[in-house]
Protein backbone atom coordinates (compact mmCIF):
# COMPACT_ATOMS: atom_id res chain seq x y z
CA UNK A 1 0.00 0.00 0.00
CA UNK A 2 2.22 2.96 -1.30
CA UNK A 3 1.36 6.66 0.74
CA UNK A 4 2.35 7.89 -2.75
CA UNK A 5 -0.89 9.00 -5.09
CA UNK A 6 -1.52 7.85 -8.29
CA UNK A 7 -0.66 10.79 -10.36
CA UNK A 8 3.08 11.32 -8.54
CA UNK A 9 3.30 7.51 -8.82
CA UNK A 10 2.75 7.54 -12.53
CA UNK A 11 5.61 10.56 -12.70
CA UNK A 12 8.10 8.86 -10.18
CA UNK A 13 8.02 5.58 -12.73
CA UNK A 14 8.63 7.17 -15.66
CA UNK A 15 11.85 9.34 -13.74
CA UNK A 16 14.03 6.51 -14.01
CA UNK A 17 14.08 5.99 -17.99
CA UNK A 18 13.55 9.72 -18.44
CA UNK A 19 16.89 9.70 -16.52
CA UNK A 20 18.49 7.11 -19.07
CA UNK A 21 17.43 9.65 -21.70
CA UNK A 22 18.39 12.40 -20.54
CA UNK A 23 21.72 10.83 -20.12
CA UNK A 24 21.89 9.35 -23.83
CA UNK A 25 20.88 12.91 -25.09
CA UNK A 26 23.36 14.93 -23.38
CA UNK A 27 26.23 12.87 -24.21
CA UNK A 28 25.22 12.22 -27.57
CA UNK A 29 24.70 16.16 -28.22
CA UNK A 30 28.10 16.91 -26.33
CA UNK A 31 29.92 14.46 -28.23
CA UNK A 32 31.49 13.15 -24.74
CA UNK A 33 30.02 10.80 -21.55
CA UNK A 34 30.01 14.04 -19.43
CA UNK A 35 27.15 12.40 -17.74
CA UNK A 36 28.05 8.68 -17.30
CA UNK A 37 28.08 8.85 -13.31
CA UNK A 38 24.15 9.54 -13.49
CA UNK A 39 23.49 5.99 -14.83
CA UNK A 40 23.78 4.59 -11.23
CA UNK A 41 20.69 6.49 -9.97
CA UNK A 42 17.95 5.09 -12.29
CA UNK A 43 17.64 1.81 -10.43
CA UNK A 44 17.75 4.24 -7.26
CA UNK A 45 14.57 5.87 -8.39
CA UNK A 46 12.85 3.03 -9.43
CA UNK A 47 13.18 1.17 -6.25
CA UNK A 48 10.36 3.56 -4.84
CA UNK A 49 7.69 2.07 -6.59
CA UNK A 50 8.67 -0.55 -8.30
CA UNK A 51 9.03 -4.30 -8.09
CA UNK A 52 12.65 -6.17 -7.68
CA UNK A 53 12.54 -7.83 -11.35
CA UNK A 54 11.76 -3.94 -13.03
CA UNK A 55 14.41 -2.34 -10.61
CA UNK A 56 16.73 -4.92 -12.13
CA UNK A 57 15.30 -4.41 -15.84
CA UNK A 58 16.11 -0.47 -15.19
CA UNK A 59 19.43 -1.41 -13.77
CA UNK A 60 20.30 -3.59 -16.70
CA UNK A 61 19.03 -0.94 -19.19
CA UNK A 62 21.32 2.03 -17.49
CA UNK A 63 24.47 -1.05 -17.48
CA UNK A 64 23.85 -1.52 -21.16
CA UNK A 65 23.75 1.74 -21.97
CA UNK A 66 27.05 2.52 -19.79
CA UNK A 67 28.85 0.05 -21.13
CA UNK A 68 27.62 1.35 -25.13
CA UNK A 69 28.31 5.02 -23.46
CA UNK A 70 32.45 3.98 -22.99
CA UNK A 71 32.59 2.28 -26.31
CA UNK A 72 31.54 5.00 -27.79
CA UNK A 73 33.61 7.79 -26.54
CA UNK A 74 37.60 6.97 -26.60
CA UNK A 75 37.80 9.44 -24.09
CA UNK A 76 36.78 7.93 -21.43
CA UNK A 77 39.86 5.85 -19.61
CA UNK A 78 39.28 2.56 -18.45
CA UNK A 79 39.36 3.40 -14.91
CA UNK A 80 36.19 5.60 -15.24
CA UNK A 81 34.15 3.10 -17.40
CA UNK A 82 35.07 0.56 -14.34
CA UNK A 83 33.94 2.66 -11.72
CA UNK A 84 30.89 3.87 -13.76
CA UNK A 85 29.62 -0.10 -14.23
CA UNK A 86 30.67 -1.00 -11.00
CA UNK A 87 28.63 1.91 -9.58
CA UNK A 88 25.73 0.66 -12.11
CA UNK A 89 25.61 -2.56 -10.92
CA UNK A 90 26.17 -2.53 -7.50
CA UNK A 91 23.29 0.13 -6.87
CA UNK A 92 20.93 -1.65 -9.10
CA UNK A 93 21.22 -4.95 -6.99
CA UNK A 94 20.87 -2.57 -3.87
CA UNK A 95 17.79 -0.47 -5.44
CA UNK A 96 16.52 -4.02 -5.98
CA UNK A 97 16.91 -5.50 -2.32
CA UNK A 98 15.60 -2.33 -0.99
CA UNK A 99 12.61 -2.52 -3.19
CA UNK A 100 11.87 -6.30 -2.08
CA UNK A 101 12.28 -5.09 1.72
CA UNK A 102 9.55 -1.92 0.80
CA UNK A 103 7.38 -4.58 -0.67
CA UNK A 104 7.34 -6.57 1.94
CA UNK A 105 6.86 -4.07 4.99
CA UNK A 106 4.08 -2.70 2.57
CA UNK A 107 2.41 -6.23 2.65
CA UNK A 108 2.93 -6.37 6.76
CA UNK A 109 0.97 -2.49 6.74
CA UNK A 110 -1.85 -3.93 4.54
CA UNK A 111 -2.28 -6.67 6.75
CA UNK A 112 -2.21 -4.47 9.78
CA UNK A 113 -4.49 -1.99 8.38
CA UNK A 114 -6.87 -4.45 7.88
CA UNK A 115 -7.26 -5.79 11.74
CA UNK A 116 -7.24 -2.14 12.45
CA UNK A 117 -10.21 -1.57 10.36
CA UNK A 118 -12.07 -4.99 11.23
CA UNK A 119 -11.04 -3.85 15.21
CA UNK A 120 -12.60 -0.04 14.34
CA UNK A 121 -15.64 -1.58 12.40
CA UNK A 122 -16.56 -3.62 15.48
CA UNK A 123 -16.17 -0.61 18.23
CA UNK A 124 -17.65 2.00 16.32
CA UNK A 125 -20.51 0.01 14.50
CA UNK A 126 -22.74 1.90 11.90
CA UNK A 127 -25.89 3.43 13.39
CA UNK A 128 -29.02 2.37 11.94
CA UNK A 129 -30.32 4.91 9.37
CA UNK A 130 -33.76 4.45 10.72
CA UNK A 131 -34.76 3.05 14.04
CA UNK A 132 -38.41 3.15 15.39
CA UNK A 133 -39.55 6.65 14.46
CA UNK A 134 -36.20 8.30 14.23
CA UNK A 135 -34.12 9.00 11.36
CA UNK A 136 -30.22 8.83 12.37
CA UNK A 137 -26.59 9.80 10.91
CA UNK A 138 -22.92 9.90 12.33
CA UNK A 139 -19.82 11.71 11.40
CA UNK A 140 -16.36 10.80 12.85
CA UNK A 141 -13.46 12.72 12.39
CA UNK A 142 -10.14 11.02 13.69
CA UNK A 143 -7.21 13.68 14.70
CA UNK A 144 -5.04 10.76 14.16
CA UNK A 145 -4.38 10.17 10.90
CA UNK A 146 -4.86 7.10 9.06
CA UNK A 147 -7.01 5.63 11.71
CA UNK A 148 -10.96 5.96 12.22
CA UNK A 149 -11.33 5.63 15.89
CA UNK A 150 -9.87 7.42 18.73
CA UNK A 151 -10.88 9.07 21.69
CA UNK A 152 -14.82 9.86 20.76
CA UNK A 153 -17.42 7.37 20.93
CA UNK A 154 -21.24 7.20 20.02
CA UNK A 155 -23.76 4.26 19.87
CA UNK A 156 -27.34 4.13 19.57
CA UNK A 157 -29.58 1.01 19.79
CA UNK A 158 -33.28 0.94 20.27
CA UNK A 159 -35.13 -0.07 23.57
CA UNK A 160 -38.44 -1.23 24.55
CA UNK A 161 -40.68 2.12 23.81
CA UNK A 162 -37.83 3.64 21.72
CA UNK A 163 -34.19 4.58 21.57
CA UNK A 164 -31.19 5.06 23.69
CA UNK A 165 -28.14 7.50 22.41
CA UNK A 166 -24.73 7.87 23.77
CA UNK A 167 -21.69 10.18 22.74
CA UNK A 168 -18.74 10.34 24.74
CA UNK A 169 -15.22 11.99 24.80
CA UNK A 170 -12.27 9.89 26.78
CA UNK A 171 -10.06 12.22 28.64
CA UNK A 172 -6.69 11.35 26.60
CA UNK A 173 -5.38 10.25 23.00
CA UNK A 174 -3.76 6.80 22.09
CA UNK A 175 -4.47 3.64 22.70
CA UNK A 176 -5.22 3.74 26.32
CA UNK A 177 -7.97 6.54 25.22
CA UNK A 178 -9.38 3.41 22.59
CA UNK A 179 -9.20 1.57 25.69
CA UNK A 180 -11.79 3.49 27.90
CA UNK A 181 -13.86 3.76 24.77
CA UNK A 182 -14.06 0.31 24.05
CA UNK A 183 -15.16 -0.61 27.89
CA UNK A 184 -18.17 2.74 28.31
CA UNK A 185 -19.20 0.99 24.84
CA UNK A 186 -19.23 -2.37 25.82
CA UNK A 187 -20.89 -1.60 29.39
CA UNK A 188 -23.66 0.59 27.22
CA UNK A 189 -24.71 -2.02 24.62
CA UNK A 190 -24.71 -4.61 27.46
CA UNK A 191 -27.13 -2.12 29.70
CA UNK A 192 -29.34 0.09 27.01
CA UNK A 193 -31.55 -2.71 25.49
CA UNK A 194 -32.39 -3.67 29.02
CA UNK A 195 -35.73 -2.51 30.63
CA UNK A 196 -33.61 -0.29 33.14
CA UNK A 197 -33.59 3.05 33.67
CA UNK A 198 -31.01 5.76 31.95
CA UNK A 199 -29.49 6.17 35.75
CA UNK A 200 -29.05 2.65 35.63
CA UNK A 201 -27.21 2.54 32.42
CA UNK A 202 -24.98 5.37 33.71
CA UNK A 203 -24.15 3.47 37.02
CA UNK A 204 -23.33 0.30 34.83
CA UNK A 205 -20.73 2.51 32.85
CA UNK A 206 -19.42 3.90 35.98
CA UNK A 207 -18.87 0.51 37.51
CA UNK A 208 -17.07 -0.79 34.44
CA UNK A 209 -14.66 1.77 34.43
CA UNK A 210 -13.75 1.52 38.03
CA UNK A 211 -13.43 -2.26 37.45
CA UNK A 212 -10.68 -1.20 34.89
CA UNK A 213 -6.88 -2.09 36.25
CA UNK A 214 -4.98 0.66 34.13
CA UNK A 215 -5.83 3.81 32.99
CA UNK A 216 -7.34 6.85 35.24
CA UNK A 217 -9.43 8.21 32.06
CA UNK A 218 -12.52 9.85 32.68
CA UNK A 219 -15.12 10.26 30.09
CA UNK A 220 -17.27 12.93 29.23
CA UNK A 221 -20.73 12.04 28.23
CA UNK A 222 -24.18 12.59 27.23
CA UNK A 223 -26.89 9.86 27.32
CA UNK A 224 -30.28 10.18 25.52
CA UNK A 225 -33.79 8.24 26.27
CA UNK A 226 -35.81 9.22 23.37
CA UNK A 227 -39.47 7.49 23.54
CA UNK A 228 -41.37 7.05 20.26
CA UNK A 229 -43.45 9.59 21.72
CA UNK A 230 -40.84 12.24 21.29
CA UNK A 231 -39.76 12.74 24.83
CA UNK A 232 -36.05 12.64 25.63
CA UNK A 233 -34.29 12.24 28.59
CA UNK A 234 -31.20 13.47 28.53
CA UNK A 235 -27.94 12.54 31.51
CA UNK A 236 -25.47 14.77 31.05
CA UNK A 237 -21.92 14.10 32.76
CA UNK A 238 -19.95 16.99 32.16
CA UNK A 239 -20.24 16.71 27.94
CA UNK A 240 -20.90 19.70 25.74
CA UNK A 241 -24.86 19.99 25.23
CA UNK A 242 -26.95 18.64 22.50
CA UNK A 243 -28.47 21.51 20.14
CA UNK A 244 -32.17 21.03 18.84
CA UNK A 245 -33.46 22.33 15.73
CA UNK A 246 -37.07 22.72 15.90
CA UNK A 247 -38.88 21.88 12.35
CA UNK A 248 -39.86 25.66 12.29
CA UNK A 249 -35.78 26.42 12.29
CA UNK A 250 -35.48 28.60 15.99
CA UNK A 251 -32.47 26.38 17.51
CA UNK A 252 -32.40 25.62 21.52
CA UNK A 253 -29.60 24.28 24.06
CA UNK A 254 -30.54 20.85 25.98
CA UNK A 255 -28.13 21.95 28.46
CA UNK A 256 -28.87 21.49 32.13
CA UNK A 257 -28.78 23.45 34.64
CA UNK A 258 -25.99 21.72 36.26
CA UNK A 259 -23.70 19.85 34.42
CA UNK A 260 -23.02 16.24 36.43
CA UNK A 261 -19.40 15.11 36.88
CA UNK A 262 -17.60 13.03 34.30
CA UNK A 263 -17.65 9.14 34.18
CA UNK A 264 -14.41 7.68 35.86
CA UNK A 265 -13.71 9.90 38.12
CA UNK A 266 -12.71 8.11 41.95
CA UNK A 267 -16.04 7.83 44.10
CA UNK A 268 -17.81 9.01 40.86
CA UNK A 269 -20.56 6.32 41.40
CA UNK A 270 -21.43 7.15 44.57
CA UNK A 271 -22.10 10.20 43.47
CA UNK A 272 -24.53 8.94 41.02
CA UNK A 273 -27.99 9.26 42.15
CA UNK A 274 -31.50 9.61 40.94
CA UNK A 275 -32.03 13.43 42.00
CA UNK A 276 -27.90 14.28 40.78
CA UNK A 277 -27.62 17.13 38.96
CA UNK A 278 -27.12 16.61 34.17
CA UNK A 279 -30.02 16.16 33.62
CA UNK A 280 -32.61 17.60 31.08
CA UNK A 281 -36.07 16.42 29.49
CA UNK A 282 -37.39 17.91 26.07
CA UNK A 283 -40.52 16.77 23.86
CA UNK A 284 -39.36 16.51 20.08
CA UNK A 285 -42.03 17.19 17.65
CA UNK A 286 -42.08 15.80 13.91
CA UNK A 287 -39.62 16.76 11.95
CA UNK A 288 -37.45 18.33 15.18
CA UNK A 289 -33.86 17.26 14.77
CA UNK A 290 -30.96 17.12 17.52
CA UNK A 291 -27.22 17.15 17.28
CA UNK A 292 -24.88 15.39 19.58
CA UNK A 293 -21.28 16.38 19.36
CA UNK A 294 -17.94 16.18 20.79
CA UNK A 295 -15.72 18.93 22.00
CA UNK A 296 -13.59 18.23 19.14
CA UNK A 297 -16.07 20.05 17.17
CA UNK A 298 -16.66 23.12 18.98
CA UNK A 299 -13.23 23.42 20.38
CA UNK A 300 -11.47 23.40 16.75
CA UNK A 301 -9.68 26.48 15.96
CA UNK A 302 -8.60 28.59 12.91
CA UNK A 303 -5.26 30.41 12.62
CA UNK A 304 -6.21 33.10 15.03
CA UNK A 305 -7.18 30.71 17.82
CA UNK A 306 -10.83 31.12 17.66
CA UNK A 307 -13.52 28.38 18.16
CA UNK A 308 -15.63 26.69 15.29
CA UNK A 309 -18.49 28.48 16.12
CA UNK A 310 -21.36 25.90 15.61
CA UNK A 311 -24.37 27.16 16.20
CA UNK A 312 -23.52 29.96 13.29
CA UNK A 313 -24.07 26.69 11.06
CA UNK A 314 -26.98 25.24 12.55
CA UNK A 315 -29.39 26.26 9.18
CA UNK A 316 -27.34 23.23 7.70
CA UNK A 317 -29.38 20.81 9.64
CA UNK A 318 -32.46 21.49 7.93
CA UNK A 319 -31.05 19.20 5.05
CA UNK A 320 -33.85 16.92 4.22
CA UNK A 321 -30.75 14.29 3.89
CA UNK A 322 -29.32 13.81 7.39
CA UNK A 323 -26.07 12.59 5.90
CA UNK A 324 -26.10 15.64 3.87
CA UNK A 325 -26.61 17.73 6.70
CA UNK A 326 -23.59 16.55 8.46
CA UNK A 327 -21.11 16.64 5.40
CA UNK A 328 -21.99 20.33 5.47
CA UNK A 329 -21.01 20.29 8.90
CA UNK A 330 -17.57 18.95 8.46
CA UNK A 331 -17.10 20.97 4.89
CA UNK A 332 -17.89 24.07 7.60
CA UNK A 333 -15.34 22.48 9.93
CA UNK A 334 -12.54 21.84 7.68
CA UNK A 335 -13.04 25.29 6.08
CA UNK A 336 -12.65 26.82 9.61
CA UNK A 337 -9.60 25.18 10.73
CA UNK A 338 -7.72 24.74 7.18
CA UNK A 339 -5.82 21.88 8.47
CA UNK A 340 -5.76 18.89 10.35
CA UNK A 341 -7.64 18.22 13.90
CA UNK A 342 -6.18 18.99 17.25
CA UNK A 343 -8.75 16.22 18.27
CA UNK A 344 -11.12 13.52 17.17
CA UNK A 345 -14.43 15.04 16.11
CA UNK A 346 -17.42 13.10 16.61
CA UNK A 347 -21.25 14.11 15.61
CA UNK A 348 -24.58 12.10 15.70
CA UNK A 349 -27.65 13.70 13.84
CA UNK A 350 -31.12 12.46 15.09
CA UNK A 351 -34.48 13.93 13.56
CA UNK A 352 -37.65 12.86 14.98
CA UNK A 353 -40.15 11.24 12.08
CA UNK A 354 -42.97 9.31 13.61
CA UNK A 355 -44.67 7.49 10.51
CA UNK A 356 -48.07 9.19 9.46
CA UNK A 357 -49.90 6.25 9.55
CA UNK A 358 -48.79 6.05 13.29
CA UNK A 359 -46.84 2.95 13.60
Amino acid sequence: MSVIRRPAMRVVMVLPYALIVLVIVVDVLAGSAILLSLLAAPAALASATGRPRSVLLVGVLAFVVCIGAFVADEGVTEERGAVALSAVALVALAAAYASDVRLKAERRLVGVQTVADAAQNVILRPVPRRSGHFDLAVSYISATVGARIGGDLYEALPHPGGLRIIVGDVQGKGLTAVGAAVTVLTAFRAAAPADDSLQEVAEHIEEALERREEGEEFVTAVLADCTERGDVTLLSFGHPPPLVRRAGGTVLTAEPEVPGPPLGLPGGLAALHEDGPGRFALRLEPGDRMLFYTDGTTEARNAEGEFFPLPDHTDLLGEPDLADALAGLRDQLASHVQGPLDDDAAMLLLRFAPSTDGT
